[in-house]
């Protein structure tokens, strides 16, 4: 089962901060490549950000990625240590992602 998570706003569209994201998406997605489940998380990475040193936030990240076993990241952006994290992690990282984020993921390749 491919689980990607991606960055949302209020509105449904691509947050453009992923480590500064306030809120993640987490799709489960069936072998057609479906939506199974949207869930949105307030994961809060905006105020977190800067408390702890950008090591403990990429940790923090890292261990949601892991809890909810995501296979994919889907984001506009990301700077080169968080890329480098997700690269190591043996995630399918996707940049670019603009618009609407549930479209974004249904056409994921």
């Amino acid at each position: 089962m491919r689980v990607v998570c991606i960055p949302v706003d209020d509105q449904g569209q691509v947050e453009p901060r992923w480590g500064k994201a306030p809120k993640v998406a987490i799709a489960r997605m069936n072998d057609q490549g479906q939506i199974e489940n949207w869930e949105v998380f307030a994961v809060g990475w905006d105020a977190l950000h800067d408390q702890n040193g950008e090591g403990q936030h990429h940790a923090r990240i890292a261990r949601f990625l892991m809890d909810h076993k995501v296979t994919d990241v889907a984001a506009e952006h990301m700077g080169p240590g968080m890329e480098r994290m997700i690269q190591s992690m043996r995630l399918n990282l996707h940049l670019g992602a603009q618009g609407n984020a549930r479209a974004v993921v249904e056409h994921l390749q």
